[in-house]
């Protein structure tokens, strides 16, 4: 089926820019402190940032209702910060503290909250993708009209285990929307060199998904694609996949110098299609905001950000004890 267009609602509400530009600036802000103190060296192992694509995660969170769930892959910060959880809490997690959401031992990728239905943060490619399928499976099973958002990559998109997902997901119409958060690029190979497929959300054509190809630098566009994709799966239709065109601005983690592309073909993306700049600009020709409100927005989150980074260095590192929670065994068998 030919994709649909997603164009953007003319009448939307000033209060409605405004949260989307809100959450859009907490998520920006937030991933350049996050760039900070790894760069100070408080934060170690791998650290994916989300700069660019805040679009994406704020317009599907505008589409969802309480007790939808969400599960993705390690580029993970920006998921969390849009569903609700405290950007304390986060921000703990990523520098190893006790106060984090995994008590400071999951780190950047591996962060988990039941109170926000977030299920991950993942580092293994593409295996949130059946975990998102079970999700959705638990949900028909209870019949509470959830729906679960299975966020993936374009390099994720050529895993195994995704197509063995789309099966039983469909076969079993499982109320589950799969968004193929396209950047172009994976961790370094462009789109154009990964695959012969013109798309990637045409794929499930082959077990009977319907889809569409969605602008992700667009809040609006993607906002109203994921309510389409909702309606479709709390009908009891089964599963739709959105292929969120978007890109990022840093590389694939803060160790990827990112030479496989220009710095002028990310700046020209900077220039002409930022998502917070279109989301800005609207409210100004609108004159929904001044200048110095949103100067007083982003004053306001960076204040957010900053008690975030300042709980985060004063959070105690874990016990040693927490060692042997939250696993399989606690009791190292003794050699006879």
């Amino acid at each position: 089926m030919p994709p649909k267009k997603a164009a953007a609602k003319p009448n939307v509400s000033a209060e409605e820019l405004l949260g989307h530009y809100r959450e859009m600036l907490l998520i920006r802000r937030f991933e350049e402190k996050a760039g900070q103190l790894y760069g100070m060296g408080l934060i170690g192992g791998f650290c994916h940032l989300y700069i660019g694509q805040e679009a994406v995660v704020v317009g599907l969170e505008a589409a969802a209702e309480e007790g939808d769930k969400r599960v993705t892959s390690y580029r993970d910060h920006g998921h969390m910060l849009a569903c609700g959880m405290d950007p304390k809490g986060i921000m703990a997690e990523l520098t190893g503290r006790e106060g984090g959401f995994s008590k400071g031992k999951g780190g950047s990728m591996h962060m988990f909250s039941k109170e926000k239905h977030f299920y991950g943060g993942h580092g293994i490619v593409a295996a949130q993708v059946p975990l998102g399928a079970g999700l959705a499976f638990a949900d028909k099973y209870k019949g509470n009209d959830r729906v679960t958002f299975t966020y993936f990559g374009d390099g994720a998109a050529n895993q195994g285990q995704v197509y063995e997902t789309y099966n039983m997901a469909e076969l079993w119409d499982l109320p589950v929307i799969f968004v193929i958060e396209n950047n172009q690029y994976a961790m370094g190979t462009s789109v154009a060199r990964s695959t012969k497929s013109p798309s990637l959300w045409e794929r499930g054509a082959a077990y009977g998904i319907p889809g569409e190809e969605v602008d992700g630098m667009n809040v609006l566009a993607v906002k109203e694609a994921g309510e389409r994709a909702v309606a479709h799966c709390r009908a009891g239709n089964g599963p739709y996949i959105l292929e969120v065109k978007t890109y990022r601005y840093r590389g694939h983690s803060m160790s990827d110098p990112a030479k496989y592309r220009t710095r002028e073909e990310v700046q020209k993306m900077r220039d002409e299609r930022d998502p917070i700049e279109q989301v800005r600009e609207m409210l100004l020709t609108g004159k929904h905001a001044s200048e110095e409100d949103l100067k007083a927005i982003d004053k306001e989150i960076k204040a957010v950000v900053n008690e975030a980074a300042e709980f985060s260095k004063e959070s105690p590192e874990p016990h040693l004890d927490e060692l042997w929670t939250d696993i399989y065994a606690t009791e190292i068998p003794q050699e006879a």
